[in-house]
């Protein structure tokens, strides 16, 4: 588990600020003003898919053409979300998540080549000589982590379900969709980075478990 200790400078300050962020949003959307640090959600995504790839071991062409793959992925899923209620049922984005094409914040790509990429390079590290595994438990990750974060989505400002409340078919949806985006992850990314993805999964998974404790 000696990964979890960043080992040069870039790692030590990237996993800093995730956490710095993390917990002071934490703190003020809990007990402070929870509208003005929930306005700052698209550019903590921004930072975290910043800091993602300035700790990636490679960026080659192959590499840059997995993560727009990803974005596309991710895009049209919701785009056909949205607007026809295929995949994860009938839900709307509200305003919080910053500008929108075709009813689908550009940020929601990047979230899913943020999520994509962390809980695969998790789950190639635990199962790193099986392809297949690797890919379901980073698909299985992303579901959970999407569990967190449907409850206190409404009040965040990020979206809403018809019913206010997920359906089954939205996590279903997310494991349909995250078994390819894993798949192109997995063969497109040779040498994953962990450290970095590690502690950015488990800010994730703290902040969105506690939000749900505390109840926003």
């Amino acid at each position: 588990m000696n990964f979890l200790i960043p080992v040069n400078q870039t790692e030590r300050i990237s996993v800093f600020i995730i956490w710095l962020f993390h917990l002071c949003g934490l703190i003020g959307i809990s007990f402070g003003n929870k509208e003005w640090f929930i306005s700052f959600t698209p550019i903590n995504l921004f930072i975290s898919f910043v800091l993602l790839f300035i700790n990636q071991k490679e960026l080659e062409i192959k590499n840059i053409f997995t993560i727009l793959f990803i974005f596309l992925i991710g895009m049209i899923a919701e785009t056909l979300g949205v607007n026809y209620g295929i995949i994860f049922g009938e839900y709307n984005y509200l305003d919080n998540l910053g500008y929108k094409v075709l009813g689908v914040p550009i940020m929601i790509g990047v979230q899913w080549i943020i999520l994509t990429f962390i809980t695969g390079s998790f789950s190639s590290y635990i199962f790193g000589h099986s392809k297949f595994k690797s890919i379901l438990f980073g698909a299985v990750l992303m579901v959970l982590l999407d569990v967190l974060i449907e409850p206190v989505a409404p009040q965040m400002g990020f979206w809403v379900f018809e019913n206010l409340t997920a359906p089954i078919k939205n996590y279903v949806g997310w494991l349909i969709i995250s078994i390819p985006a894993q798949l192109v992850f997995h063969y497109g990314i040779d040498k994953k980075e962990i450290t970095f993805s590690f502690h950015l999964l488990i800010v994730q998974f703290l902040f969105f478990g506690l939000l749900n404790i505390l109840a926003l």
